[in-house]
């Protein structure tokens, strides 16, 4: 998120860093990367690093606690995975309570992580082969991961705010702030190309046959991975969920479907891998549908998901 919430102070967070793990914070400092936590790096009197992500358990259309228990269960698998031996697997610190994240009120959410040191990377295709391989075998592993951490993962259900891109789509928006006239206009004039595409994805879904489902990461992107001295990484595990494996290889590219066939004897499927591509663009325009059917002001991050939007609808097939 570009701008950090409006309602939670520094002091407040920094008071539950104090409470939860022990943390005596120096300094903080807001930071305005990814598309959905609110990110701070934090330095304690010892001078270690710390990063810690809040996020918005009410900023769905369902209540917070539910939201919170899959967030829980997410990075309590990303903890348990670490422990069995994955050590690429960021998992969050734990409370002194033992727990992988903390209430902050009734809305947020907090983890805590290590501050790792190494080298970033943007969202979007692998640049080069290497990458591409290293994440695939961090998946591989991810996958692999034996019943008793995969089952700590929430299971995978339906696209997250469906119900309001059929509302989107039905003109449903209501006069939430700047942006719901716009929105509105976007998927009056570009109904067909989205229904075509649920449509589509729909199908495809209620093929989906046995089930094969793994523990998977849900965005092994390059923009979730990092290279540090000791060897790659794999952050930002709150969307960890128990799903078909093709949930994570349609991000890999269709090179990676030969060796990860030879390397775990189980073949993709490319219905599942195209219904996965489809579903990622669905995901996004139901939580940004659903974000301009809330009160909202024009924020640099409404602006930034009014372009998401938009360059998402404009760019589907038109027939």
């Amino acid at each position: 998120m570009l701008t950090p919430p409006l309602d939670l102070s520094e002091q407040t967070l920094g008071a539950t860093l104090t409470r939860e793990w022990g943390v005596a914070v120096a300094s903080m400092a807001y930071r305005p990367v990814g598309f959905g936590s609110h990110h701070w790096v934090v330095t304690d009197h010892a001078g270690t690093g710390w990063f810690a992500t809040v996020d918005d358990l009410t900023k769905g259309a369902g209540p917070a606690e539910p939201a919170y228990r899959d967030l829980w269960r997410a990075l309590d698998a990303a903890r348990g995975l670490r422990a069995h031996g994955a050590e690429f697997v960021v998992a969050p610190v734990t409370t002194a309570g033992d727990e992988p994240v903390a209430r902050l009120g009734e809305r947020y959410a907090v983890a805590l992580y290590p501050l790792v040191d190494g080298e970033s990377f943007a969202f979007g295709g692998y640049p080069d082969e290497a990458h591409r391989q290293a994440a695939l075998e961090m998946v591989r592993a991810v996958h692999a991961a034996p019943p008793p951490v995969r089952d700590r993962a929430p299971r995978e259900s339906a696209v997250p705010h469906r119900d309001a891109l059929e509302a989107a789509l039905a003109g449903d928006l209501g006069d939430t702030g700047p942006y719901a006239g716009r929105v509105a206009e976007l998927f009056g004039a570009y109904p067909g190309p989205v229904r075509r595409l649920l449509s589509r994805h729909d199908a495809l879904a209620a093929g989906a046959g046995p089930d094969r489902s793994v523990l998977t990461h849900g965005e092994p992107h390059p923009g979730n991975t990092m290279r540090t001295a000791a060897g790659w990484r794999l952050i930002d595990w709150d969307t960890a969920r128990v799903a078909p494996p093709e949930r994570d290889l349609w991000l890999l590219g269709d090179e990676v479907r030969r060796s990860y066939a030879e390397a775990t004897g189980m073949v993709p499927r490319a219905d599942l891998l195209e219904m996965y591509r489809l579903r990622w663009d669905i995901a996004d325009l139901a939580v940004e549908a659903d974000r301009f059917r809330r009160p909202h002001t024009g924020t640099a991050d409404d602006d930034q998901a009014f372009a998401v939007l938009q360059n998402l609808i404009t760019g589907l097939p038109t027939r």
